[in-house]
């Protein structure tokens, strides 16, 4: 068997070269995505030798474009640059506010993104977190406005109820520039200027799982979403109008929390299951991570095997590689909204408010694993390659 060594020796030159550009290019996007990459990961997922990404490594580190760790790279950061560099950049250095509504689940992958691009740039970041709650939400904007250390905020607002409206007003008003994260404005609002906002598209997220499924010859598909989530609003959308293109039922749609901490989740997963025989639901798509845990274990206990009996999709994929089996998954790049938030934050602190307000969508990916798969696999879809979707107010 010829060696993975002499291969690389037998090849053309040309052939080198191109093969090189693909996997660096590779390389930087997964770096892009998720600020740092480990060598044996990317060794699997190319097919080459670990001395291979090694070499990939040393030579876009040498380019400065990367940072070389132990194990793999990440970002490079600001305080790896010499005086002199940074003099010759001669960027301002800008402190960006940031409020979160949760310090725990989803938020700490946006966060890290933040802090990553903010770092690799020399900017400072103030992080509060609150509650999905609007008078929390106000204190903390308040807090940091007030301290007069910050020049522009990234905000995750809650956006929910009737007091929705008097919010988006009152962050327009705010002395300092704002993008919103993971919330959306309605297409007008009576500010000063339209508000600008980064935000996973969830709802292709969601048709993104439903035609897995019926490509995989499911016709009866059943929707948990987690009942008080802002993101469900988004998933809804995509789940209907998935319906609607592939000529499925709709019908299945259900508003409920059954995480394992949730009082009463056992007799509600019952009785989503009971549901799901009288419709014949072959598959589910369940939002989120904890709760489609939830579902499987009440499943296996009831002698429901997982994918050959019901398969399964969830949405988030914080844990869903830890499941038995493990969950197919709607992954949202967290990490590239909260990197692109600062981008777009520092457009705006360096071009001044005459620059075009931008608000970016940026797809989800599907993460296809057990769940999902029958016992013999047919051919699978291939997932539509992540994009961004820029528009110009």
């Amino acid at each position: 068997m010829t060696s993975p060594r002499h291969e690389d020796q037998e090849r053309p030159a040309g052939a080198d070269r191109l093969f090189a550009l693909q996997r660096r290019e590779r390389l930087m996007g997964h770096l892009r995505l998720h600020g740092s990459v480990r060598v044996r990961d990317l060794a699997l997922d190319l097919s080459v030798s670990e001395l291979t990404i090694r070499r990939d490594i040393a030579a876009l580190a040498g380019r400065g474009l990367l940072t070389r760790v132990h194990g793999g790279a990440t970002l490079p950061s600001a305080l790896e640059q010499e005086p002199v560099r940074r003099r010759r950049l001669a960027t301002p250095t800008f402190t960006i506010g940031m409020v979160v509504p949760s310090l725990d689940f989803y938020w700490p992958h946006i966060v890290s993104g933040v802090r990553n691009a903010a770092a690799a740039r020399g900017v400072n970041v103030q992080l509060r977190g609150s509650s999905y709650d609007q008078a929390e939400d106000r204190r903390q904007i308040v807090r940091l406005t007030e301290s007069g250390q910050v020049q522009g905020l990234l905000l995750a607002p809650n956006l929910e109820g009737p007091g929705r409206d008097e919010m988006i007003d009152w962050i327009g008003k705010l002395p300092v520039p704002v993008v919103f994260v993971e919330r959306k404005t309605p297409e007008w609002t009576p500010t000063p200027h339209q508000l600008e906002w980064v935000c996973t598209d969830h709802a292709t997220g969601l048709e993104m799982a439903v035609r897995h499924l019926h490509a995989l010859g499911h016709r009866d598909i059943g929707l948990v979403l987690s009942k008080g989530s802002p993101t469900s609003a988004h998933l809804a959308v995509g789940w209907h109008r998935a319906c609607a293109e592939l000529g499925l039922s709709d019908a299945f749609l259900i508003r409920e929390s059954v995480a394992l901490g949730v009082r009463g989740h056992r007799r509600i997963i019952g009785d989503i299951l009971e549901g799901c025989r009288r419709s014949r639901i072959t598959a589910l798509i369940v939002h989120s991570d904890p709760d489609a845990l939830s579902v499987v274990q009440y499943l296996t206990e009831q002698g429901i095997r997982v994918p050959d009996d019901m398969a399964l999709v969830s949405y988030d994929d914080e844990v869903a590689h830890l499941a038995d089996p493990a969950f197919t998954a709607v992954r949202p790049p967290k990490a590239l909204v909260g990197r692109t938030a600062v981008e777009m934050m520092l457009a705006r602190l360096l071009e001044g408010s005459g620059r075009p307000a931008q608000r970016t969508l940026i797809l989800p990916e599907l993460m296809i694993r057990s769940s999902s798969l029958p016992a013999t696999p047919h051919s699978l879809p291939v997932p539509p390659p992540r994009r961004q979707r820029r528009e110009t107010v």
